[in-house]
């Protein structure tokens, strides 16, 4: 579990320094960027293991992004730049792909079934899917930018 820990860590970092290269911030933002997509991942990936919290995936991507949240809040006075610059990259890794690819795959399959009972079973992976993705995603904005809101003193001092 350890080496699956820091090889989630690993690509979480980079994935957060690809995404954060889209936007061109200054050099000095890559590091915070990779340092608190590793820190919001691997806090996600602890969260959902069994033997350590055994969370579902979508309180605990709220919980790791409030501490994506909280961290690109007080690293942002130190990089001169504002915590939205640390923020949407960091937790661009933590978006639910798989479960948005099978929401898409699920609806697809629904229009191509007309027996009632393959129709509701895709009909089941679309919405179980799609509901899936829509909470992990709103726990997930909620949860990272309520630091940006609690901690308004640092924040909005970051540029200043």
């Amino acid at each position: 579990m350890v080496s699956d820990f820091f090889e989630d860590a690993l690509f979480a970092a980079i994935a957060a320094i690809g995404f954060s290269s889209i936007s061109n911030p200054p050099r000095n933002a890559y590091v915070y960027c990779a340092l608190i997509a590793a820190v919001g991942h691997s806090v996600r990936f602890l969260l959902m293991q069994p033997g350590i919290a055994g969370m579902n995936i979508v309180p605990a991507s709220g919980v790791a992004a409030f501490i994506v949240g909280v961290l690109a809040v007080l690293l942002s006075p130190r990089a001169k730049t504002p915590a939205e610059t640390f923020l949407f990259p960091s937790l661009l890794p933590m978006i639910p792909g798989i479960y948005a690819y099978k929401t898409f795959g699920g609806i697809v399959m629904c229009l191509f079934h007309t027996g009632e009972q393959d129709f509701m079973h895709y009909f089941y992976l679309f919405s179980n899917n799609g509901l899936t993705c829509l909470f992990i995603i709103t726990g997930m904005v909620i949860g990272a930018t309520a630091p940006i809101f609690l901690l308004k003193h640092i924040s909005f001092r970051a540029t200043r």
